[in-house]
């Protein structure tokens, strides 16, 4: 955080070149390593054609269905209170949830088995938006631990 007193600017990245949209853009970004974007513009298009061969319908949609349904509304923070650390229910803020859902489909996708990400990628968005896969288990155990840990709200700051 700055010490000047202004607002900070967000910045939104500029849409991606295909289906302009900032999503994909922002999904790229987050796939990207080491500054490799052609890369990994490479393999999200290349992830995005093997869903329009695997389901017939449009990739984009599959691709926004995938992140609708990954997307957390509560997680759990850790809150120290008294020499004891509980964790507390907290609402996910809105640009947090994209952040939280993009980061959780691409680690879910580098761990499944299959060759090449691209493959694994097009696995992972085919059963976030059928409402299975490892992304979507993340997102239910986040609500499970938040509910489960609900006798704790008051302890929010």
């Amino acid at each position: 955080m700055p010490r000047d007193p202004r607002k900070v600017v967000k910045r939104t990245p500029e849409p991606d070149p295909v289906y302009n949209s900032t999503l994909v853009s922002k999904f790229i970004n987050n796939i990207m390593r080491n500054g490799k974007k052609s890369v990994a513009q490479k393999l999200f298009y290349t992830a995005l054609v093997l869903v329009e061969q695997r389901t017939k319908q449009e990739p984009i949609k599959i691709f926004e269905k995938a992140i609708q349904n990954v997307i957390p509304q509560i997680k759990t923070k850790s809150r120290r209170v008294g020499g004891s650390t509980y964790q507390v229910p907290v609402e996910v803020r809105p640009e947090e949830r994209y952040a939280l859902a993009m980061r959780w489909m691409i680690n879910a996708a580098r761990a499944r088995g299959g060759k090449g990400f691209a493959q694994k990628l097009a696995g992972e968005l085919i059963d976030a938006a059928n409402g299975t896969g490892a992304s979507i288990k993340k997102r239910d155990d986040t609500h499970k631990m938040a509910e489960s840990n609900k006798a704790f709200a008051s302890f929010k700051w």
